[in-house]
């Protein structure tokens, strides 16, 4: 979703300021910093970012601190960093124009709706397209500091959503990303009283109609909404990559309990065996936090539980990070540091194993690969259907094509392949 707001800046600037993308930081008229404040290291660095940033700038180059810190920390990033000219926050990037002329601006309102706004165009990537479903959260977990700083759930009308779609694809998308904090929790609420609102399911059906689309990702679900027909138009529809991410947090109910999550071990689950079930070459992936207040021993041999039964392709797992304006700063029988970090590092480890497993067994498969980069060492990367990365010999005729790829080796990163006629 950063990555998504970082080019509609980018857009937005090259539409109407002139503005054009450099890689060397000393030839800059402007720096934008765009952040996360989803853990707290982020957070910290960006201050020494800024620091860094002011040594080498040159003289006159204008300094902005964009997303979910800047929504957060507000004026507070100025009062901390004189250096820096403006701050806008992560439900405001359509004022981007507005503000980089504006000395000491900072829109940080988390009420503002940019649900029909459309942005200029500009993507980072030829051949795959994100596209924004949703914008903001309303979810309450306890951990998460994403509702404060994203503002309430709005979702964007499904018209304007195909507009772009089909935008994309006409210059030259293959694959789309569908982006929103919690995407199957889409159609909930619409901006001014939307007509003809669907779910998330009807949305999928409608978007796998635009010609010339061949892939469609989405980012990311939340268990709660993961209802039988949902996952059944995952499984059948053949535009849609058999890739999914289903974000846990916890193996334990009690803890999911305090965290607010709506859903319980056996849920979680019930789904996951589902999706198995629907489409059995599926890749699943999933987000664990580690000592969270109050996880016990027990507790945490839950979420080993779950990673056992369940064996994600991919795992993002972090210590729980207490952060402001969330309930779960407050809760006593916070988990010591230590504690927490050898949970991590047990937990990472078992995922590692699981993970080689996953991806020896893939040597001797054929997968479907759509080639995106053309690396320095004579090699082409891409994504298989199922999100895995593929390198295979070859140059830049490929790129932009899907074609099938016979894997030959594996590590836990990457699988190596020729491309089959």
């Amino acid at each position: 979703m950063n990555v998504r707001d970082s080019e509609h800046m980018i857009a937005e600037l090259n539409k109407k300021e002139s503005y054009e993308l450099t890689q060397n930081v000393e030839d800059a008229d402007l720096i934008i910093i765009n952040t996360c404040s989803v853990r707290e290291k982020p957070v910290s660095k960006l201050f020494s970012e800024i620091g860094q940033f002011k040594k080498v700038k040159k003289e006159g180059a204008k300094i902005g601190v964009a997303g979910c810190t800047a929504s957060h920390l507000g004026k507070e990033i100025i009062k901390r960093a004189p250096v820096v000219d403006f701050v806008i926050g992560a439900r405001n990037v359509s004022k981007i124009t507005e503000v980089v002329n504006k000395k000491g601006a900072v829109e940080i309102d988390t009420n503002y709706d940019e649900s029909t706004y459309m942005f200029g165009e500009y993507r980072s990537n030829p051949y795959k397209a994100m596209v924004n479903i949703s914008i903001g959260c309303d979810k309450s977990c306890t951990f998460c500091i994403v509702p404060v700083t994203r503002g309430e759930e709005i979702s964007i009308p499904s018209n304007l959503i195909i507009k772009e779609v089909q935008k994309a694809v006409d210059s030259g998308a293959k694959e789309i990303t569908l982006l929103g904090q919690n995407v199957n929790n889409y159609g909930r609420r619409f901006s001014n009283n939307t007509s003809g609102a669907k779910n998330f399911t009807q949305l999928l059906r409608e978007v796998s109609q635009v010609d010339g689309l061949e892939r469609i990702r989405f980012s990311s679900p939340h268990p709660l909404h993961m209802d039988d027909e949902f996952l059944e138009e995952f499984a059948k529809n053949p535009k849609i990559c058999k890739q999914i991410h289903v974000p846990l947090q916890s193996g334990s109910t009690n803890l999911l309990k305090s965290m607010k999550r709506g859903y319980t071990k056996e849920w979680f689950l019930n789904r996951c065996a589902k999706i198995r079930e629907l489409t059995p070459n599926v890749a699943i992936s999933t987000d664990i936090i580690v000592g969270f207040p109050g996880e016990s021993q027990e507790d945490f041999n839950e979420t080993l539980d779950v990673l056992e039964k369940v064996k994600f392709d991919a795992l993002f797992s972090f210590k729980y990070s207490p952060r402001p304006h969330t309930e779960a700063q407050h809760f006593e029988n916070q988990v010591e540091s230590d504690v927490a970090s050898k949970r991590l590092q047990k937990l990472q480890a078992r995922h590692k194993e699981i993970q080689k497993e996953i991806m020896d067994a893939q040597v001797g498969t054929r997968v479907e690969v759509l080639f995106e980069e053309l690396k320095s060492d004579g090699k082409v990367a891409g994504r298989s259907d199922e999100g895995r990365l593929v390198m295979v010999e070859g140059s830049e005729e490929l790129l932009g094509k899907i074609l099938p790829v016979d894997i030959k080796s594996a590590n836990i990163t990457v699988l190596h392949g020729v491309v089959t006629e």
